[in-house]
Parts: structure tokens; sequence; C-alpha cells
């Protein structure tokens, strides 16, 4: 689970451009060492073991990564999109997949988080303007459920 908690804000900060100020070799150390040597910063391509189940948006792979192993394991896939509506598309290729799930939050000026399953897989996918990078979509992967944008709170 730990694993899951360290992927989420690591796909942000890369999404939000703070790890081009870090060198790959050092970033990539740290994280090994975060996460046990578990780890496959893949750069701009989709790691090699990413679920074929899930299918991505077209688009450049503007960065890849997995993280963990087994059950723990995680992917994180940021694809370039054509725009907010994106989401739109994304939502049907899950769903004719074999995924349930939809785009629950639109956000005010375009794109929008969703969240889907396959009872294998759970994906969380996040539409959003990524700046002079343009509108991105970044997949996170795991295996079970959908990991949740925000914590839940314990009763």
């Amino acid at each position: 689970m730990n694993r899951r908690l360290v992927a989420l804000p690591l796909a942000a900060a890369l999404l939000l451009g703070v790890a081009p100020a870090l060198t790959a070799c050092s970033f990539q150390t740290v994280v090994k060492n975060v996460t046990g040597g578990n780890v496959d910063l893949g750069g701009a391509s989709v790691p090699t073991d990413f679920p074929k189940a899930v299918p991505l948006a077209p688009g450049s792979v503007v960065f890849g990564a997995a993280l963990g192993s087994g059950a723990d394991k995680v992917w994180n896939v940021t694809v370039k999109v054509g725009g907010a509506d994106a989401y739109t598309a994304i939502g049907k290729q899950l769903t004719d997949a074999g995924f349930t799930g939809e785009f629950g939050t639109k956000a005010p000026d375009g794109g929008g988080t969703g969240t889907f399953t396959n009872g294998t897989y759970g994906v969380l996918v996040v539409v959003t303007d990524a700046g002079s990078n343009g509108w991105v979509a970044n997949y996170s992967v795991s295996k079970g459920s959908a990991p949740t944008p925000t914590p839940t709170p314990s009763p």
C-alpha cells in the first residue's frame, strides 16, 4: 500500500516538471531507495510490462514509469492528448475494453478525473492542461481497484 502512496505524488511531481530539475540518475536512485529497488523510470515510453488490457489514448508518451512488484505493482503513463475533451474518448476506450467507471470530476476549464476497473486492474485517469506541454492524460494503473485521487477519511 505504501508504494501506491508514493506513486501518485511521484506522478504529480513529474507532471508538474519538478523532475527536470533533478538529474535522471540521482532521481532514479532516490526512487529506488524509497521503493526498495522495484522501479522502472522508462522515460518517454510505456513500461514494457504495462498491462495490455489497459488502452491508452493515442499520442506521444511524455513519461512512463513502473513501481513495485507483484500485487503492489503500479504503472504511471502520461500521454499528450488533443485537448480538454479527450476524457470522452478515453472513457469510451476503457469501457469498450471491459472497464466500468466514468469521469466523475470535470474541471471548470476542461479536462477531468475518472476511475475505472475491470476486476483485475484499477485505472485513475487525469486529463489536464500541462501548460506549454499542452493537454495530457495521466494514467495511474494498479492491480485490483483504482487508486483514489484523494485519501478517504477513516471512521
